[in-house]
């Protein structure tokens, strides 16, 4: 019944005892090789060199396909391959960076780092398969480090690229200004911020689309981004320290602290009172910071406001500079609407940007490609809501004008003031004619002509 082995593998001789039929239904494939393992002869160099080779072999196995297996994941065609990855990797093929792999931005440099993020990462499986997320943001854990900026831009730029705006990009870093407080845009043109990378858009991101939403206001940083963080550090404040200044909020955690106040504010009315004068304090303070960057600065300040700072080519127009332009540019902005808003226009001066709407920016870029030729015509109306809503224009414009004198003695004796269409026109830039309508652009002042002219206007011209 017995038997004798033959040279084994590993050419060594070896006498087994003879097998009964019990031994054989107990031992294994995994034992088997136990036992051959184990009766190795690893004095024979010929083992050992076979011992080495076997190793050899596994290890560029093993290594290959793990290397194989993260070359790929670290591929944009692999972030790609997910659906809900569309607007970022369409943003990412028109931006500026599309010549590079999407890890030498998200992940820092480093093999730890590497393997570190990939196992975080797992966390995206999950969402994958388990429901794709309504939004995908970036969250203060994954923020682009100033290692992986530096990997390519040299931090001694003393000005942009444009030769206009002066930074010293080393002064920053050294002070521990991160890269994306500025350039958080310069990939994905801030979509997150805007809002239009959720769900129910993102089978609407082609190349085009990209190519589209890819405009330059949301690449470079806006001048609210300069001028909020200078306006903090004037107030003793280094904004940059916490991350979350710097990515978008995560509608998760907003909807969350949401549940968490929702039982706390039980009277709407409050609520909305609150949110009204949370307004009027932003508008004030906005308009502040405007006024300061006109050079009208009242204070010592660490970062000086004034536009010239910064900017070398930005100069005031010729036509700013004549006598008394503070009260007699209405002409102009009334024929050249459309130039002065180049300039003095709110978007530029805030940082935080708006929520869009995908689908309504693609049927207003439709508008605008068919109507590209319409240049602006002077509107009175167009001009008079722009002075409202503008906080450029608002930040003089909310103030009572020097001339008016005491409410009192000017309500009597106004009315010289406003005999002709040209004066009456200069009137109804900050009041109605008639009492406002609840969708109509508020004034920034509550009295309205007919208030007082219930019975209508002598000699009136209609305007």
């Amino acid at each position: 019944m017995g038997r004798v082995s033959q040279v084994a593998f590993w050419g060594k001789k070896n006498k087994e005892k003879p097998e009964t039929r019990e031994d054989k239904k107990k031992t294994g494939p995994i034992r088997k090789l136990w036992h051959k393992v184990k009766n190795i002869n690893w004095k024979d160099p010929v083992n050992r060199w076979k011992l080495l080779f076997a190793s050899l072999i596994a290890f560029i196995v093993i290594f290959g396909g793990g290397y194989g297996v993260i070359s790929f994941t670290n591929s944009p065609t692999f972030c790609s391959s997910c659906h809900e990855m569309a607007p970022e990797y369409t943003t990412f093929t028109a931006s500026s960076h599309s010549e590079i792999s999407c890890v030498q931005c998200h992940i820092k440099p480093g093999f730890v780092n590497m393997m570190t993020h990939k196992v975080i990462s797992l966390k995206e499986v999950y969402h994958h398969v388990m429901g794709i997320p309504e939004q995908i943001v970036q969250t203060e854990h994954e923020a682009v480090s100033d290692e992986n900026c530096l990997q390519c831009h040299s931090k001694n730029r003393l000005v942009s690229a444009s030769g206009d705006l002066i930074v010293n990009h080393k002064g920053h870093i050294e002070e521990g200004v991160p890269c994306i407080s500025c350039h958080a845009g310069v990939a994905h043109a801030k979509i997150a911020a805007r809002g239009i990378n959720t769900e129910e858009v993102r089978g609407h991101w082609t190349e085009e689309v990209a190519q589209q939403m890819m405009e330059k206001k949301y690449l470079a940083p806006n001048m609210g981004t300069c001028i909020e963080c200078h306006d903090k550090v004037n107030n003793g404040e280094k904004p940059w320290t916490d991350v979350a200044y710097l990515v978008p909020p995560n509608p998760e955690h907003l909807e969350k602290e949401a549940k968490k106040t929702s039982n706390a504010v039980k009277h709407e009315a409050n609520t909305e009172e609150e949110g009204k004068e949370a307004a009027a304090q932003h508008d004030k303070k906005t308009q502040k910071i405007i006024l300061e960057a006109l050079g009208k600065q009242q204070k010592d300040v660490k970062l000086s406001m004034a536009c010239a700072t910064c900017h070398e080519q930005v100069k005031i127009p010729e036509d700013h500079k004549v006598a008394d332009w503070n009260n007699n540019h209405g002409g102009t902005a009334l024929n050249q609407l459309d130039q002065c808003v180049d300039c003095h226009q709110d978007s530029k001066w805030f940082r935080d940007i708006p929520k869009e709407d995908l689908i309504s920016l693609l049927k207003m870029a439709e508008v605008t490609e068919a109507d590209k030729d319409h240049h602006y015509q002077p509107n009175i109306t167009v001009v008079r809501e722009q002075s409202r809503i503008n906080k450029f224009c608002s930040a003089c414009h909310s103030e009572r004008p020097a001339g008016h004198g005491e409410s009192d003695q000017y309500l009597t004796s106004h009315a010289s003031k406003a005999t002709t269409a040209e004066q009456k026109a200069e009137c109804f830039v900050c009041h109605d004619r008639e009492e406002p309508k609840a969708q109509d652009v508020k004034a920034p002042t509550d009295v309205y002509c007919q208030y007082c002219h219930r019975t209508g206007f002598k000699d009136d011209v209609k305007n």
